[in-house]
């Protein structure tokens, strides 16, 4: 973990590159460190996924507004401090990537960041070992 899910409403694929924001989130993710320096979130755990919604509607639905939703889950444990510091890096990214769309179109944009215990959590992957420190 994180997880990042985001939806999207599919009147803006043409408007934004959601691959390239994928990356910038998981950049915004992966850059985000505690007091002591270290990286908050390991890299071989961490996911940004998208997916547009062909069939929506959004406010009146009179026009064409946009919306996106990003939610990120992440493990228990960490401050609240953490929680606001990795919120505001994302919603600053978020903000700078939609600013032009935001000039012709409206657009709401909610980010969500939620943690929990699992019930139960299982994993299996070969990615992992790619960055893991040599035993």
């Amino acid at each position: 973990m994180p997880h990042m899910v985001i939806l999207y409403t599919a009147n803006l694929e043409s408007e934004i590159d959601m691959t390239d924001m994928c990356q910038e989130m998981c950049k915004t993710l992966l850059a985000q460190h505690d007091d002591n320096g270290e990286q908050i979130f390991p890299t071989a755990g961490t996911r940004v996924l998208a997916y547009p919604a062909p069939h929506f509607a959004v406010a009146d639905s009179q026009h064409n507004y946009g919306f996106i939703y990003l939610n990120l889950r992440m493990a228990t444990g960490r401050s609240s401090e953490l929680h606001e510091q990795v919120g505001q890096a994302l919603l600053n990214r978020v903000k700078t990537l939609f600013d032009p769309l935001l000039q012709k179109q409206h657009v709401g944009i909610t980010l969500q960041i939620d943690e929990g215990v699992e019930v139960f959590n299982a994993r299996h992957s070969s990615i992992y070992p790619l960055f893991s420190p040599a035993a």
